[in-house]
């Protein structure tokens, strides 16, 4: 894209972010594999995503101060190579498998940290003007990965075992720095030299604009109902569609393409909404496509619905944090993204414990349809308690014409 050819400094950002969450996403399937080949428990892998989920989402008011706190730069240099610390650590000593969850959490909340700084920094070193298409770049190449971030690591799990894959994983967050050192430095003045006050200050960052908060609490709300949908697809192609396996991951990686397809209509430059109507539009396509996945009576059309919903995923993602961008002065810039997705972090987390039992008492197309309108409602409130009254038309995996 023209961004990354004219601009240097975003350029270096954005090959940090790509080789950084590639190393993330090589590194989570191989900790899977290693702790459920350690223990053959199922218990112990959920302890683990729970380790690098919670864990930096309870942690985010204090995670986002310090972001606040620090030369952007040297902070997310910092945090590269404290989890190829924390990850060396597992490769080289092979601890037990507490000691193995002390290490993801720490890593984890490394990671945090250097997105909640990275997404920052974006403002710093794009013109306003190319604030979407930066953020729409950079979903690109990094959410993009999740449609081929498992294929790969299962590629390399065909010649290496776990251990190896996870010292790549060390390589990635040896490399990214590489780049990172090369961006200009990003000091963000701080209010306060109380660390204590700093994080009641960032607590309150994502209230300093009325769009802001509302978009906040609206994907609050959609996370908390709709995340379950990750537990109930697979119930959903085997019970209700008929399906096997196959079917399964049909259905996961028509959510993949429907990401990549938001970021490929919101790439057009003669077509591209305000953020607050992105986030919005997002929410309500996520939510739709959820909704209309649980009715769906072929697999077909199931597929279908869920690029919808990926589809309004991406969009979330790019308006959001356009939004948080503009609106959000730059001292209080780092908490409020630490604190918006520690946010999403917890409400997920919620709606996967939820999730399982859920799918037993009422089956899954009850929990995708039901979670689905009840995320619709909070994303339609949204427009009314932002002071706006219009509720942007859901997108659609089709592009418009220009």
């Amino acid at each position: 894209m023209a961004l990354l050819r004219h601009n240097a400094a975003f350029r270096r950002l954005w090959l940090a972010r790509v080789i950084s969450f590639l190393g993330d996403s090589l590194g989570l399937v191989a900790l899977i594999i290693y702790v459920s080949e350690e223990t053959g428990s199922g218990a112990a892998v959920g302890l683990l995503l729970l380790a690098g989920d919670f864990t930096p989402s309870l942690l985010s008011p204090l995670v986002g101060a310090i972001a606040d706190r620090s030369d952007g730069r040297r902070t997310m240099v910092t945090c590269e190579l404290g989890q190829a610390a924390a990850v060396t650590a597992i490769v080289a000593f092979t601890p037990t498998v507490p000691v193995v969850l002390l290490l993801f959490a720490v890593r984890s909340i490394l990671a945090s940290t250097f997105q909640a700084v990275s997404r920052s920094i974006v403002a710093e070193l794009v013109d306003d003007d190319d604030l979407e298409l930066a953020n729409t770049t950079i979903g690109f190449g990094t959410h993009g990965l999740e449609a081929i971030g498992p294929l790969l690591a299962a590629a390399t799990l065909l010649v290496f075992d776990p251990r190896h894959v996870l010292a790549l994983d060390v390589a990635t967050f040896l490399v990214s720095p590489l780049f990172l050192v090369g961006l200009p430095r990003a000091t963000v003045a701080v209010e306060s030299s109380s660390l204590r006050t700093d994080i009641r200050a960032g607590l309150g960052a994502l209230r300093t604009s009325r769009k802001v908060w509302a978009v906040t609490v609206a994907f609050w709300g959609m996370a908390t109902f709709t995340a379950a949908d990750d537990v109930a697809v697979p119930f959903l192609a085997t019970d209700e569609l008929g399906g096997g396996e196959v079917a399964i991951a049909a259905l996961y990686a028509a959510g993949g393409v429907g990401v990549l397809a938001g970021f490929a209509l919101l790439s057009r430059e003669r077509w591209r909404p305000p953020p607050y109507a992105i986030a919005i539009a997002g929410l309500v396509g996520s939510g739709l496509g959820n909704l209309l996945t649980g009715i769906a009576p072929v697999l077909v059309l199931a597929l279908a619905m869920q690029a919808v919903r990926g589809v309004g995923n991406a969009w979330v993602g790019v308006g959001t944090d356009t939004l948080v961008q503009r609106e959000v002065p730059a001292a209080l810039r780092g908490r409020a993204f630490a604190n918006l997705y520690g946010g999403v972090g917890i409400a997920a987390g919620v709606s996967y414990l939820a999730g399982g039992a859920l799918v037993d008492a009422v089956g899954p197309r009850a929990v995708l349809s039901i979670g689905a309108a009840l995320g619709l409602a909070c994303a339609a409130i949204a427009p009314w308690a932002s002071g706006s009254r219009a509720t942007p038309t859901p997108p659609s995996p089709t592009a418009p014409s220009p």
